[in-house]
């Protein structure tokens, strides 16, 4: 089984990646896991006028290494194959879009709790992996 488990660095996408732990602890057949970590650049358009595209790319790369850095502990710890992919871009889309050219069997995602009035507005990150995804998504507490 191929589970890509996308990661914030929180305490909910931590959780996923335990609950992805003992989930293919469960399974006979070869299994791995992909961290996805994403950060959305388009807050920084301003920014590359004064820093440069460069800076931006490397700033969003060290933010998404902090915040894979907890699960990757974890996973150094179970003998799992596990490896790391960090893109930027609209963050549930890259997800799906990761999901879909990685030929993954499931998308492990934790749910973060928002306000219904928030969700209604701008809607989670958690909603739209589940309508852009091709494959089955599990959500996390």
């Amino acid at each position: 089984m191929k589970l890509l488990i996308a990661t914030d660095g929180s305490k909910n996408s931590l959780h996923a990646v335990q609950y992805a732990v003992n989930l293919l602890g469960k399974v006979s057949e070869p299994s791995s896991i992909t961290l996805v970590s994403v950060h959305d650049d388009v807050a920084m358009h301003h920014a590359r006028r004064f820093v440069g595209q460069q800076a931006i790319d490397e700033y969003l790369h060290e933010l998404s290494e902090h915040d894979v850095a907890e699960t990757r502990q974890l996973l150094d710890s179970v003998d799992i194959p596990h490896d790391t992919m960090i893109r930027t871009g609209h963050i549930a889309s890259e997800i799906a879009a990761a999901a879909k050219e990685g030929n993954y069997d499931m998308i492990v995602l934790g749910s973060k709790g928002r306000s219904s009035l928030t969700d209604l507005l701008i809607g989670s990150v958690a909603k739209r992996v589940l309508e852009l995804s091709p494959i089955p998504v599990v959500l996390v507490r």
